[in-house]
Order: structure tokens, then sequence, then C-alpha cells
């Protein structure tokens, strides 16, 4: 279980989306910092609800 606002909440939610490593550098995620994993997972949702609307 994962608390809401932590690496690891981030880190599920972005798996639960299909993404696993880095858009780019193609290194697992577990490997970037907080914040870092924070913005993918802002700008996988902001794709999202870009796509629904």
């Amino acid at each position: 279980m994962a608390y809401f606002g932590t690496k690891g909440w981030y880190i599920k939610e972005l798996k639960a989306l299909g993404m696993t490593k880095h858009p780019i550098e193609r290194r697992k995620l577990e490997l970037y910092k907080t914040y870092v994993v924070r913005n993918f997972y802002i700008e996988a949702v902001a794709e999202k609800k870009q796509f629904q609307m």
C-alpha cells in the first residue's frame, strides 16, 4: 500500500496508465526522485484529460 503523494503512489498510478519507463532515457521510474516522477504523473494526467475532451 502506498500513501497518497508518495513516490510509490505516483509510480503505482503511472504503471496503471501504462508508463513503466522514462519516455526519453528509457530507465525505470523507480530510479528517479519523487519530484521527477510527480511531474511525469501530472503530464500523463493532463494528456489523458486533453484526449477525453
